[in-house]
């Protein structure tokens, strides 16, 4: 069967093609935006990208497809998918296409959350990797270790990263309710996705929507500290619950605990400790924990999670290293939530101690872009020695919504002034964190042959 992938640059609809692939699948795709580290994903796997929706595809790369899988991020108005379905041509959503062609017959764990899908994923199908298990996944990033965000095997479990977001252009429900996950994480709960949901009540409904999906011998494992969670669980549920949170907050009778030494506890028993572990910050740690619960529902004891997680290296673009030169570190990381913005600089804040970190912020997702979060984007960003924003295509004043960090901060809309300005700001021992998720028209690598352009004059 010969798939095309209307938006196949996406992490997702990236991982939909690869699976296809590995089954046997004639795959092609197209999207507005080709780039790495997806577009290098796919074309290593030998599948045809084009570029952009022109109905034209019908009649060319796409003439002999005998099903169309269409990413949520196409709207009507596409040319495209009005010629499919001026046509009447069969086509499909991509979480419609996984179920019912992969998950289906699968054990599903499923990690679902504002924050922290990605990194619980990775984690998971790690652990699950280290225990013999060769679990299948579909993340929403890349892991190192694993060096692909998808695969197929021939295995009874499957990690997926449980998005919120809506199904496809012709189905509004969360990409989520299509997974029928036997093992679910309920990382965090926010509102986001502005462009979708009025308000955070909509999008407990949707988390509900999940819950109801769960089976009764399943098991959902809870960050205790949400509230939003809480109500979600109260709506009903009818599946094991247990709860995850960090020691200090213990007293709320979460069942799964973590310190600050990285000592984990179940009912009160200490279980082990995370130690090493290369990822960053309290929010990584109660990441580690919610995958270690998850591993354990399927009779992985936990201090093999901790022999795998001590070995796990990291997730590209999850405060990836890209270069260090004179002394000035760049990193890239996806955040893109204030509350993630928060917890990314938290992290780099007690690995550097007092250095100084220049934080350099794209609000790009469509939430940032509505500026519904603006009024929390100077607090997220408090940690950090000096501050530097984006404002290209943006349709609000982030000079006037950074206003509160004064001299610390600046806004440029012109991407080479912007990578100038960092680069005569920054000197030895310093720690450039570059924050979004998106492209970023290519900053990292930009910035780092600046400074090196910069330190030759030297």
């Amino acid at each position: 069967m010969h798939l095309h992938i209307l938006g196949i640059c996406g992490t997702f609809m990236g991982g939909i093609a690869a699976i296809a692939k590995t089954l046997g699948h004639t795959v092609s795709g197209c999207d507005a935006n080709v780039y790495p580290p997806m577009s290098t994903q796919l074309g290593t796997l030998g599948i045809s990208l084009t570029e952009g929706y022109s109905a034209e595809q019908l009649d060319t790369v796409a003439q002999d497809a005998d099903i169309f899988v269409v990413g949520n991020a196409i709207s009507r108005g596409n040319p495209l998918l009005e010629a499919i379905l001026d046509r009447g041509l069969r086509y499909t959503s991509g979480p419609q296409w996984l179920a019912e062609n992969v998950l289906f017959d699968k054990w599903v764990l499923a990690v679902a959350g504002t924050h922290g899908k990605t990194t619980v994923s990775a984690l998971l199908a790690w652990i699950l990797e280290h225990a013999g298990l060769n679990p299948g996944f579909l993340i929403g990033g890349i892991a190192v270790d694993f060096g692909v965000s998808a695969r197929l095997k021939d295995s009874r479990h499957f990690v997926i990263e449980a998005d919120e977001y809506d199904t496809a252009f012709c189905d509004k429900r969360s990409k989520f309710v299509h997974y029928r996950p036997r093992t679910v994480v309920l990382n965090n709960l926010e509102y986001d996705h502005a462009d979708i949901f009025p308000d955070l009540t909509a999008i407990e409904t949707q988390f509900h929507h999940l819950v109801r999906t769960v089976p009764h011998s399943g098991r959902i494992l809870v960050n205790d500290a949400e509230e939003s969670l809480r109500r979600v669980i109260a709506r009903g549920c009818w599946s094991q619950v247990e709860r995850f949170g960090l020691a200090a907050a213990a007293d709320t009778g979460a069942d799964w605990t973590i310190a600050v030494d990285g000592t984990i506890r179940l009912g009160g028993a200490p279980q082990g400790t995370l130690s090493p572990f290369a990822l960053l910050g309290q929010h990584n740690q109660l990441n580690a924990v919610a995958a270690i619960g998850a591993a354990h529902h399927l009779g992985v004891p936990v201090a093999d999670s901790l022999a795998a997680l001590a070995r796990f290296r990291g997730i590209k673009r999850r405060l990836e290293l890209v270069g260090t030169v004179n002394g000035v570190a760049v990193y890239d990381d996806f955040a893109h939530h204030p509350t993630a913005i928060a917890n990314t600089l938290d992290g780099l804040r007690r690995a550097v101690g007092t250095a100084r970190i220049l934080a350099v912020v794209e609000p790009r997702s469509n939430t940032m872009k509505l500026g519904t979060m603006k009024a929390k984007l100077p607090g997220s960003l408090s940690a950090a020695d000096r501050v530097y924003c984006y404002t290209a295509n943006l349709g609000w004043d982030a000079g006037a919504a950074l206003a509160p960090l004064g001299a610390r901060a600046e806004a440029h809309n012109d991407l080479g002034a912007l990578i100038e300005s960092i680069a005569c700001a920054s000197r030895p021992g310093d720690h450039v964190l570059i924050m979004s998720n998106g492209s970023f028209g290519g900053i990292h690598r930009k910035l780092v042959a600046r400074l090196d352009e910069l330190q030759e004059r030297m």
